[in-house]
């Protein structure tokens, strides 16, 4: 199969009607492709790695079927199997090792990218061009804030990558700025 934009967006937005989901989509997609770029991998996989990772979500959201589903979809769609096997090793309770730095990446950028999002929705501009590493990190420890955000992930994440924290965090902030209109992340006039 090509791997195709178009046509994986259009499977996203099938499968999903949540703006937020969609949005989360976008985010994580542009944290995987800023990766792919840095490490000189291939971008169009990767960055649709991010954007389908959670494509079947809205449909089956309890676990196993979340990604299961999905993984037969794509698989039926001919989808790459590293590209569904990175898929299956986002969710820890199906216990799919992550061995490569596409896995890894999918696995440090989906949670981060949610609390990023998050970070920037309660400034006051609305604007992700005004998160900071620092300010991420302490709300991180606020455990009330974006409860639903595993913080384990995060940091387990980043180490994975071989990528401190603070770096991780900031790449991911600039991956978000390159396409803050589409996440309505620009800023409030």
């Amino acid at each position: 199969m090509t791997l195709d934009r178009v046509a994986a967006l259009s499977l996203l937005q099938e499968y999903t009607q949540s703006a937020s989901l969609l949005k989360h989509a976008l985010a994580v997609e542009a944290c995987m492709r800023a990766y792919a770029r840095r490490w000189q991998e291939d971008e169009l996989k990767w960055g649709l790695t991010g954007l389908l990772h959670d494509f079947d979500y809205e449909r089956w959201p309890d676990p196993p079927d979340h990604p299961q589903k999905g993984h037969a979809i794509l698989t039926e769609l001919g989808y790459p199997e590293d590209l569904r096997r990175a898929i299956l090793s986002h969710a820890e309770y199906l216990n799919v090792s992550r061995d490569s730095p596409m896995e890894k990446a999918l696995f440090a950028c989906d949670e981060l990218s949610g609390f990023l999002t998050a970070c920037a929705l309660v400034k006051p501009s609305k604007s992700i061009f005004e998160v900071e590493p620092g300010s991420v990190r302490r709300k991180l420890k606020d455990k009330a804030f974006a409860r639903t955000v595993n913080r384990d992930d995060i940091v387990q994440g980043a180490a994975a990558l071989g990528v401190p924290l603070e770096e991780h965090i900031q790449f991911c902030i600039t991956a978000l700025q390159g396409i803050a209109p589409e996440l309505g992340l620009q800023g409030a006039p």
